[in-house]
């Protein structure tokens, strides 16, 4: 077996699964996840008939690089969404479909990376435990990027010495943040642009988030670049995804979009890997890409329950609300996993300790006294859930 495989860490859930072990919540509250980044809200209806109708479909085999009619759909909706130029994003050599961008931010690291090259993957801290496990199959070392209050919980990027920067050659970006939900600004990408051109990295920039915010959109890094006058989209690449904007998890469709010479490159790997996504699959994505009426039902419900959660518990936990994502980065009022494991005893909920999701660096580990609660389900559940939360954080008041 590849002796990397030593070198993965337990995945946050299975964590999670150890925690819980020999707790027995109450029987007479039924149980609230939130410990998953799972919308439970349904998808489009329109979208689940257009995958029903095709599934005649079935019967070809379908190209790697997907059908023109997918990507064309997803280069307008690029540029509509970002502003880019008219035309500026080529559907034929500047988009690659993906089977869920989980699958995608893992196998390009495979693809660009090295290992002889002694490489360097930053990344941020906490962050997505696909960037690190991508990093350490690559045969890179992940450098931990700390995101603190201190620093907005951004990526301090400015800490990064220059001789970092020059072993780098792949920097991950999450923006919005998981788990965070804060945002990188546009100056912050164009300068991170102009390091990884002057010391030959390339950015690949997880914008799954992007579509749940605050009213403001997020910028992307395709923006940015084309800001700068980067029309090519050099050493950017950006990763996209129904699973949140469409919640459409099950459907496992996305795209990466980017600097057209390592698509090319990353085709050719993708073509061996065998991951060509089945046309019943595109032409729902076809569906869900050109509608923008069902994202703002979504965005406009997640809304609405982060404001419930504010209601009944800013005054009694130090709830921010974030910029974008579905996600609240709640500081515990004990150790992170002392707090979710008496939630869970107490109350039936399950959210996920901070340090399950971050490294110890330069001395700290960023996630430790947070957890990450996904605020993903239907208004009453998100009410229960807040009320229960309210509970668990007066008696711990009260002690």
């Amino acid at each position: 077996m590849n002796p990397l495989l030593d070198r993965l860490q337990p995945y946050p859930f299975e964590k999670l699964a150890a925690l819980k072990e020999g707790v027995s919540p109450p029987s007479d509250k039924p149980p609230i996840a939130l410990s998953i980044g799972e919308p439970q809200d349904p998808p489009p209806h329109f979208v689940s008939e257009a995958l029903i109708s095709h599934l005649h479909g079935l019967a070809r085999y379908p190209l790697t690089k997907g059908m023109p009619a997918l990507r064309e759909t997803i280069a307008g909706w690029l540029v509509r969404r970002f502003g880019l130029p008219d035309g500026g994003v080529d559907p034929e050599t500047q988009v690659l479909p993906v089977n869920g961008t989980r699958e995608a931010l893992f196998s390009f690291c495979q693809a660009l990376v090295d290992p002889a090259d002694s490489p360097l993957v930053l990344l941020p801290n906490p962050f997505y435990q696909i960037y690190e496990g991508a990093a350490l199959l690559a045969g890179a070392e992940p450098r931990y990027l700390n995101a603190t209050a201190d620093t907005g919980y951004l990526p301090d990027f400015d800490s990064v010495p220059a001789k970092v920067w020059r072993r780098c050659r792949l920097l991950y970006l999450c923006s919005p943040s998981n788990p965070t939900g804060s945002v990188i600004g546009l100056e912050v990408l164009k300068t991170l642009i102009d390091l990884a051109h002057r010391h030959d990295f390339v950015i690949a920039s997880d914008e799954c988030y992007s579509e749940l915010h605050d009213g403001i959109p997020p910028p992307g890094l395709l923006q940015a670049a084309a800001e700068m006058g980067n029309e090519r989209f050099s050493r950017c690449v950006v990763f996209h995804s129904l699973s949140k904007r469409s919640s459409a998890p099950g459907l496992r469709s996305g795209f990466v979009a980017g600097d057209a010479a390592i698509l090319r490159r990353y085709l050719l790997y993708r073509t061996y890997h065998g991951c060509a996504m089945p046309p019943p699959i595109q032409h729902a994505s076809i569906a869900a890409w050109s509608d923008e009426c069902h994202v703002e039902t979504n965005r406009r419900n997640y809304r609405e329950r982060f404001a419930l959660a504010a209601e009944i518990l800013a005054d009694v936990l130090p709830l921010e609300v974030p910029p974008a994502a579905f996600y609240f980065w709640l500081k515990t009022p004990l150790d992170d996993v002392g707090f979710a494991r008496r939630l869970y005893a107490e109350q039936n909920v399950t959210v996920l300790p901070g340090s399950f999701l971050s490294r110890e660096s330069d001395g700290v580990n960023p996630g430790r006294g947070y957890v990450r609660i996904a605020w993903v389900h239907s208004h009453q559940v998100c009410r229960d859930a807040a009320l229960r939360i309210r509970e668990c954080a007066e008696s711990l008041q009260c002690r």
